[in-house]
């Protein structure tokens, strides 16, 4: 089992339709507007809620890393509805890290990619 313990994160990831192409948008936990993306200096984790308001019954599936060996991210959980999205960074690595959210659709079988937000490890200095 993973030591999650340490910084918590919490993004809302919000997906609206601007003719028919998803437009994705990020705010914290007070709604404040955030890119989503994340600097640890020790272990955290980055919980995602999605806030699908295009109607189109978007889950979330996984995520793509563009250097998934890296040893920037430790593991990805999902929730079981594929409404939450959890990155668990255990800090062992420093370096930055570049991913994309997968999300289904209830309206066909094709799926839809988020524009990258990036975990940054960082040491304190």
């Amino acid at each position: 089992m993973l030591d999650t313990t340490g910084i918590a994160n919490f993004f809302k990831v919000i997906v609206q339709l601007d003719n028919d192409k998803p437009v994705f948008s990020y705010t914290d936990a007070n709604d404040v507007p955030a890119t989503g993306n994340v600097t640890f200096t020790e272990a955290g984790t980055i919980t995602y809620q999605l806030i699908d308001q295009t109607s189109r019954g978007l889950k979330f599936v996984g995520v793509a890393f563009t250097t998934p060996f890296d040893g920037i991210v430790d593991a990805v959980t999902l929730s079981a509805d594929g409404q939450l999205l959890q990155i668990i960074d255990l800090d062992k690595m420093p370096g930055c890290t570049e991913f994309q959210f997968v999300l289904s659709n209830s309206t066909n079988t094709l799926l839809v990619l988020s524009p990258d937000p990036e975990i940054v490890n960082r040491k304190d200095p």
